[in-house]
């Protein structure tokens, strides 16, 4: 449907031809005495086809004029409407993106890869299917940031997490500061849709807040925390008298990691390689959506660029055609000239 959101602007049209109706016209006598009769009135003749043309160059820009008018309209076209997702939650995922997500004990497609790019793969897919959920993205290394706020556009969410590197918040890991920071953006939301998802493979050894204090603001809230532990468990390694064992989830602290699931009424997972992660996320997207109130909108597209473009082309054609007119009067009158010169 087509709408002007100011279409008063309209009445301005015939303010060009008020202006010219009570404007004084200025009336010029000619003073000037010319000695060659016979330029002059040729000269004459040129400036009335000229003012013959004259009703041509007003409509062009009154033309212009109700163009510019109706681009100041702000003309604009609105769709039908569009439904929100009526039911879903307020879903945080806290990443661990520190030093230990470089280690490259996991398996894609038979060659080895870093558990950061496993865990891009995993939620990258795990993102795309929560087509009723609002999810943000926290991002945490030795501070917690947050990388995406809580929003419907699931592709921006996506695109965030894989651009996230290694680094980008430190080497060390805050889980206690990545959850306080989750607590801080989904106290106001309802009830029954606080959902924080944290996914680590290691220990808390940096940040301000504890593990423990922040769980504690969490229950407050009403947050219900997933943890997520990664990492394998067994990794073979070259050494000097051949390869050797080795537990790359040493320092994993799945004992903070269960206490938080289990005080905020979570659930704690145990992920060691890609499919075990999958099927935990695939788990997690069979949590029960909370109705919530419909929510519809009707998409809007401005259309004024289109009348001021028009306008501005015809601003340059007149342009044009003005400097072509006045060359040519110009070079006609030199040639006369100079004809009447050749003449005497």
């Amino acid at each position: 449907m087509f709408e002007m959101q100011w279409p008063w602007l309209l009445w301005l049209a015939p303010l060009p031809l008020l202006m010219g109706i009570i404007a004084p016209k200025k009336r010029i006598e000619a003073a000037l005495r010319v000695p060659f009769y016979q330029h002059a009135s040729q000269l004459e003749q040129q400036n009335r086809l000229s003012i013959g043309k004259r009703p041509a160059k007003l409509l062009s820009l009154w033309a212009i004029w109700l163009c510019c008018l109706l681009a100041a309209t702000n003309p604009q076209w609105v769709g039908e409407p569009t439904s929100m997702p009526s039911s879903g939650r307020d879903l945080l995922m806290a990443v661990d993106i520190s030093g230990s997500m470089e280690q490259t004990d996991m398996s894609a497609n038979g060659r080895r890869i870093t558990r950061l790019m496993a865990v891009k793969k995993v939620i990258g897919d795990f993102v795309t299917r929560r087509t009723a959920d609002r999810l943000g993205l926290i991002l945490f290394g030795a501070q917690a940031y947050l990388q995406a706020p809580l929003t419907y556009d699931r592709n921006t969410v996506d695109q965030l997490l894989q651009e996230a590197q290694i680094g980008f918040a430190g080497r060390e890991t805050a889980i206690g500061d990545a959850i306080g920071l989750a607590v801080k953006r989904l106290r106001d939301r309802p009830n029954a849709s606080r959902v924080l998802v944290v996914l680590t493979d290691g220990a808390n050894t940096a940040g301000v807040l504890s593990p423990d204090k922040a769980t504690e603001l969490a229950q407050k809230a009403g947050i219900k925390i997933y943890t997520i532990a990664f990492g394998a468990e067994s990794m073979e390694v070259p050494g000097i008298f051949g390869s050797r064992t080795v537990n790359p989830s040493a320092d994993l602290d799945e004992g903070t990691m269960m206490a938080i699931a289990e005080k905020t009424g979570g659930k704690y997972f145990r992920a060691r390689n890609l499919e075990e992660l999958d099927n935990i996320h695939r788990e997690l997207d069979r949590l029960e959506p909370i109705e919530m109130e419909a929510e519809t909108f009707r998409p809007v597209q401005t259309l004024f660029y289109w009348p001021l473009a028009f306008a501005f082309l015809l601003s340059f054609m007149f342009a044009i055609a003005h400097i072509w007119q006045g060359r040519t009067i110009r070079s006609t009158a030199t040639n006369k000239t100079t004809t009447s010169a050749e003449v005497k």
